[in-house]
């Protein structure tokens, strides 16, 4: 396969990933979500339960690691980089998360988080930049991160 990135805005969707306790870090009833306009998703992705919608740019980069290095802490440390390079050409210093941490951070406010998945060495999903979300959705579960710590958008410091 050659390398290709797929970069889109998602209507607005929950999606739950292979951590077994995803559905239980979702807040509120199907009902609910689905009277805001948004639905739920399984994933084969790795981690726990996030969002995606409008106003928050999705990038899927499908990569054979086996042409580069085979190995997945690189590969997450090199995503990390992509987003804290566009985080500085916006003017934000950003950082990648710390012990506990998933993502990149500016300060303690969570900007895109990272969800992968590598079969036979080939890269899925991958990150979601909240460049103009309407963060109201976060509310509706435990995202991908302390709960305690808020998502915010590219927008907020513009």
């Amino acid at each position: 396969i050659t390398d290709t990135l797929l970069l889109l805005e998602h209507p607005p969707v929950f999606t739950l990933g292979r951590v077994q306790a995803s559905q239980q870090n979702v807040r509120v009833s199907e009902d609910e979500i689905a009277a805001a306009g948004a639905f739920i998703a399984r994933s084969d992705r790795g981690g726990n339960v996030t969002f995606h919608g409008p106003g928050q740019l999705v990038a899927y980069p499908i990569v054979d690691l086996g042409g580069y290095r085979r190995d997945l802490r690189w590969y997450v440390s090199a995503l990390e980089q992509s987003i804290i390079e566009t985080a500085a050409a916006f003017g934000l210093q950003a950082r990648a998360g710390g012990s506990g941490e998933t993502g990149v951070w500016v300060g303690d406010r969570k900007l895109a988080a990272i969800g992968v998945a590598v079969k036979r060495w080939v890269t899925s999903h991958g990150l979601a930049l909240n460049a103009d979300v309407d963060l109201r959705f976060f509310d509706m579960i435990v995202p991908l991160r302390a709960p305690c710590m808020p998502e915010c958008p590219l927008c907020v410091w513009q």
